[in-house]
């Protein structure tokens, strides 16, 4: 399942300790053991299934998934795609196509703690889908074709897929807003509608909702957006009940909130001055981070973070990055702009048609470069051909327990079940 894109020494000439001794760690109770198990990072319980067969079939009992729901600790990775813009294209490899003559899609997963690159494959997806947005240990993927958008959601360790109830609007290339827990998930897309063939328009949203109580919307949920907003096609954050996403021309911030179906604008901070603004979900705040140049001011260029405060209308700076390094980063990016996705405590900045990208831990307020993607390294990422990174807050979980709610509701995707 992951494949390390670093080299796995040799486990050769490993020394029997009598710490070591089968005759002792044998007796420990089962239960014990399936504890330990359930505490793995993901790349080491894989390993681990291939010791016995009790323990390759941990991933079909329901008393482990159980356990490891409520013991498992919650890792922090992010998921990434080689994509072109404005349309999405996704990267695929077409030396695993298991014979079906349809590629792979493939992505990679990014270990923060350790800084460590895995590439994984999802060749269950059909051609035409590019992913979209990631919550709760499933990716999601939509159709690309204009039109009602189909949506798939992908369990990228399991390799299992479900799919949606396609949206009932025309669009072309909306923003898309997902947020998955233990017992409901929220889905909305917003704006591009498709006002004939050839003309998109940003003019309403719609929402998905179900949960373990019963209650359930199947996309029946409509709102207005505001006037004259002009929303960039791509993913919205969610925080707290409501989904978020820039608004351009001039910049602020737009915000749906999901119970009241209701949308609002927010002012953004310094909005005359900020350059190539991204919004991102941190520990449980919402996180603007942004360039500003203010030409006219004896002020210098800066990349900082300003977090919405509670009342939701005021913003207070956090952090700005190191003259030392902006002005490293600066030349780097040369102003082609930068994207930026964050977990838990960890933010990627990514520079756009570029390998190079920082990553900013809160918790021990430390930069550093990070090493290139497997998927990008060498590839060419340039203004010609407009391929860049796009990245996901991503938990590998084995267990979503919504989904088995989803499968009782949806039909099997036909086009590929063959």
């Amino acid at each position: 399942m992951f494949t390390s894109s670093s080299n796995i020494a040799s486990m050769s000439g490993v020394t029997t300790t009598p710490w070591m001794d089968t005759r002792l760690w044998s007796r420990l109770p089962q239960k014990l053991v399936d504890r330990v198990i359930a505490f793995l990072p993901p790349p080491a319980f894989f390993r681990a299934r291939a010791v016995c067969k009790r323990w390759y079939g941990l991933v079909f009992s329901t008393n482990f998934l159980e356990l490891y729901m409520q013991v498992s600790p919650h890792h922090h990775w992010f998921l990434f795609f080689k994509q072109k813009s404005p349309k999405n294209y996704v990267y695929t490899s077409y030396s695993g196509n298991n014979g079906s003559g349809r590629p792979n899609y493939e992505g990679c997963l990014f270990d923060p703690y350790n800084v460590k690159w895995y590439r994984i494959t999802f060749p269950l997806i059909p051609p035409g889908f590019s992913p979209a947005s990631s919550s709760g240990g499933l990716s999601c993927w939509v159709s690309e074709e204009a039109g009602s958008k189909s949506i798939l959601l992908c369990n990228p360790l399991l390799g299992s897929l479900i799919q949606l109830p396609s949206t009932l609007r025309p669009r072309l290339f909306p923003s898309i807003g997902l947020t998955i827990t233990n017992s409901s998930i929220d889905l909305a897309f917003a704006g591009d509608d498709l006002i004939s063939p050839y003309a998109v328009k940003n003019l309403t949203s719609e929402s998905f909702h179900i949960d373990e109580g019963g209650f359930y919307s199947i996309w029946g949920t409509t709102a207005s957006l505001p006037r004259l907003c002009s929303l960039e096609s791509g993913q919205m954050v969610p925080v707290k009940g409501r989904f978020y996403c820039m608004n351009y021309s001039p910049f602020s911030v737009l915000a749906y909130d999901i119970a009241m179906n209701h949308w609002c604008k927010i002012q953004a901070p310094m909005h005359r001055f900020l350059r190539s603004p991204s919004l991102v979900e941190s520990r449980g705040k919402l996180i603007l981070i942004a360039v500003v140049e203010k030409s006219k001011l004896n002020i210098p260029r800066s990349l900082r973070f300003w977090v919405l405060q509670e009342c939701r209308t005021m913003w207070v700076e956090i952090e700005r990055m190191p003259q030392q390094l902006y002005i490293q980063f600066a030349e780097v990016e040369g102003g082609r702009g930068f994207n930026c996705v964050a977990h838990g405590e960890f933010v990627v900045i990514l520079i756009r048609q570029s390998e190079k990208a920082l990553l900013f831990d809160f918790s021990r307020k430390m930069w550093m470069w990070i090493p290139s993607c497997p998927c990008a390294n060498g590839s060419g990422m340039t203004a010609e051909n407009g391929s860049e990174l796009h990245g996901f807050a991503y938990e590998p979980r084995l267990a979503t327990p919504i989904a088995a709610l989803l499968e009782q509701l949806t039909l099997p995707f036909q086009p590929f079940t063959a």
